[in-house]
């Protein structure tokens, strides 16, 4: 079934605008709804980038982080996956200062220290985005081999703190291959959007790893044209 990335992003756009005329005043509505728009944001923004319209999907993958941000003020403790969905929006964005500041955030909430690997994952994420490649090996480290968490994640995670260009590239080909094969998705926008997060990182460490599938933008473009 082909899909059309255009409607699927218009209708994430409807969802956004939907939402943003319906913020209540309760926090836990309010943390709620926000995190729905950033959600929304977030499949507008790849959508978009699928459809190959990079820079309307920067607009949008950096609203979906601005949102996630909004929402957590509000939200349950521990509330890890905020500050991680906000970092990956940067990041698949492009937008790397945004991302050393959203970093700064998510450590000063206590990351590091969180018993949680979503958690871990935020502090890793962080800083990688900072530049602290070894704080980020060995929290990286602590998430391999563990049942509660990807193993190839885990695996690219600790390849970008080693600054291990072959241990990375065995990695996200890993982690391509288990987006290929998972049947659900958020909002149900079939992106490899971790991989594209992690990508941004390792380019950033001069890592040039190509990897190619139907669930990443450049091969979408492909077969629409």
């Amino acid at each position: 079934m082909t899909v059309i990335w255009e409607e699927r992003a218009a209708r994430a756009a409807e969802r956004f605008a939907d939402g943003e005329a319906r913020i209540l005043d309760d926090p836990d509505e309010r943390q709620r709804q926000l995190t729905r728009m950033g959600n929304a944001a977030w499949a507008a923004g790849l959508s978009l980038l699928m459809a190959g319209r990079a820079e309307d999907a920067r607009v949008w993958l950096v609203r979906a982080a601005e949102t996630y941000r909004r929402s957590w003020e509000d939200a349950p403790p521990a509330s890890w996956g905020r500050p991680i969905a906000a970092l990956k929006s940067r990041l698949v964005a492009g937008d790397l200062d945004g991302a050393k500041e959203d970093a700064r955030w998510a450590l000063a909430a206590g990351s590091v220290e969180a018993e949680s690997p979503i958690g871990r994952y935020a502090a890793t994420l962080a800083l990688l985005s900072l530049g602290d490649d070894a704080g980020a090996a060995e929290l990286a480290n602590g998430l391999r081999g563990r049942d509660d968490f990807p193993p190839a994640v885990a695996a690219a995670l600790a390849a970008l703190g080693a600054g291990d260009l072959e241990g990375y590239r065995a990695a996200i080909r890993a982690l391509v291959a288990d987006f290929e094969r998972r049947t659900e998705f958020l909002e149900d926008v079939r992106v490899a959007d971790t991989v594209l997060a992690l990508q941004a990182l390792a380019r950033e460490r001069g890592f040039d790893v190509e990897v190619d599938s139907p669930l990443l933008p450049r091969a979408a473009a492909r077969r629409s044209s």
